[in-house]
């Protein structure tokens, strides 16, 4: 049976407090159970170089493949993993070489025609923020009981694996994926999903020390409906919310609230514009490039940010990712007044020569940096981090780090929008006197 709670209702609307007045409570209000983030899916237009750039520039290798090669005449999609953290790239082929009616697709949700109009709306973007539950035909049936617009309905794929999707904002779809742990045989050799063949390293696999998703952030054009959406077909609770005077600028801010599963390990903040600014809110910026709501960033979580990021600004201008400008030498003056209990001095030092962030809530310290848009379009980033304290024992002894712990850097929201804004202005057009 899935979880419900009918504290949690559909159309269920709440009003920002500000980060002062937030008071975190969990619930535990999830409407089925939800594990982990299982993976995150991109649509592109060429499988192969985009994958082959997020590898290089990431750390992370290609671990399975679907695509001719495996029979897979609908699409290519390649599969890279860093620890627990999973990338799924994905383009089509042609229709013309479809050998017969049956569909030969790995990912079955896949439609053509839906990828060309996603495409030529959105650019290089996600497509599927992927969750692995208990059943994922309950947490189907819960959601759209509960308010979601379905996407495409449970199927099975082989090997106990069940896939659904719900929408979840704009042109992104929220997918469930679980495993039916009571087959008595399951496939020893299964690498991801049916229809995907592992792929061996021809050489030392590449390791910048990334290991899961933190939090996927998206950014809506209304923040009220879009949160009280997914908050009643998920039943995830309130965890985090900032407004534009907490996070804000002189010349531009959002509104923004993080949603949680009980357990505090799939985290979905989502943000909204502000109007009557100096300049235009990155969020608008972000909304129109990207032709509405959509994947604005993925937090991916690091075990050692300082060796992952040396490994990824050595590739910066070699086909990796390049970084937004980092803050003025101040910043890193008055840092260890800030987190010198934690961070040692040549840590400090190494935070300012690699254009770290450094935040602190009342539980643990953050440590972030942000890249520049992976693609033409002002639109999808990656946020690396590192999370410090709030270490926790779970009922078997095990040692776990509680969700979300040092924050969303919330003291450093000011200094990213500066970047931001000092970025934009290189993209606007030069006026020729």
């Amino acid at each position: 049976m899935g979880i419900v709670n009918d504290n949690v209702t559909a159309g269920e609307d709440f009003k920002l407090v500000g980060f002062s007045k937030f008071v975190r409570t969990n619930p535990k209000s999830d409407r089925f159970s939800v594990k982990r983030f299982h993976h995150v899916e991109f649509w592109c237009g060429d499988a192969t170089n985009t994958s082959r750039r997020f590898s290089w520039g990431l750390g992370m290798p290609l671990v399975a493949k679907s695509d001719l090669s495996t029979g897979n005449f609908s699409h290519a999609s390649y599969l890279l993993r860093s620890g627990d953290l999973q990338f799924l790239f994905t383009a089509p082929y042609s229709p013309s070489i479809a050998t017969d009616s049956t569909s030969s697709a790995s990912i079955p949700t896949f439609d053509r025609s839906t990828f060309l109009s996603f495409s030529a709306s959105h650019g290089l973007a996600v497509r599927a923020v992927a969750v692995e539950v208990d059943d994922a035909e309950v947490a189907f049936a819960n959601s759209v009981a509960h308010g979601a617009t379905p996407s495409s309905p449970p199927l099975t794929l082989g090997d106990g694996a069940v896939i659904s999707e719900v929408r979840l904002y704009g042109d992104v779809v929220l997918r469930y994926v679980s495993y039916k742990t009571q087959d008595p045989n399951p496939n020893p050799s299964l690498c991801f999903l049916p229809g995907f063949e592992p792929v061996v390293a021809e050489s030392e696999p590449l390791d910048f020390g990334i290991r899961r998703l933190d939090h996927a952030v998206g950014n809506v054009p209304e923040l009220v409906p879009a949160v009280s959406y997914v908050k009643a077909f998920t039943g995830f609770h309130e965890f985090a919310e900032f407004t534009a005077e907490d996070v804000g600028t002189s010349e531009s801010g959002l509104n923004s609230m993080v949603l949680a599963n009980n357990e505090e390990t799939v985290l979905f903040p989502m943000n909204e514009p502000v109007f009557g600014t100096k300049r235009k809110s990155q969020i608008q910026t972000y909304l129109e490039h990207n032709e509405g709501a959509g994947v604005q960033h993925l937090a991916l979580s690091s075990d050692d940010i300082f060796r992952t990021l040396r490994e990824m600004r050595r590739r910066s201008g070699l086909g990796g990712f390049e970084f937004m400008p980092s803050p003025p030498p101040t910043y890193y003056k008055n840092l260890k007044n800030r987190a010198g209990d934690v961070l040692t001095e040549a840590q400090i030092k190494e935070c300012e020569e690699l254009g770290i962030l450094v935040d602190r809530d009342d539980q643990g310290t953050l440590l972030q940096i942000f890249t520049k848009p992976l693609g033409d379009r002002p639109t999808i980033f990656i946020e690396i981090i590192q999370r410090v304290g709030c270490m926790m024992k779970d009922d078997k002894g095990k040692l776990y780090q509680k969700g979300g712990c040092g924050g969303f850097g919330k003291g450093n929201f000011s200094e990213l929008f500066k970047s931001i804004e000092e970025y934009e202005k290189t993209l606007e057009a030069k006026v020729v006197a």
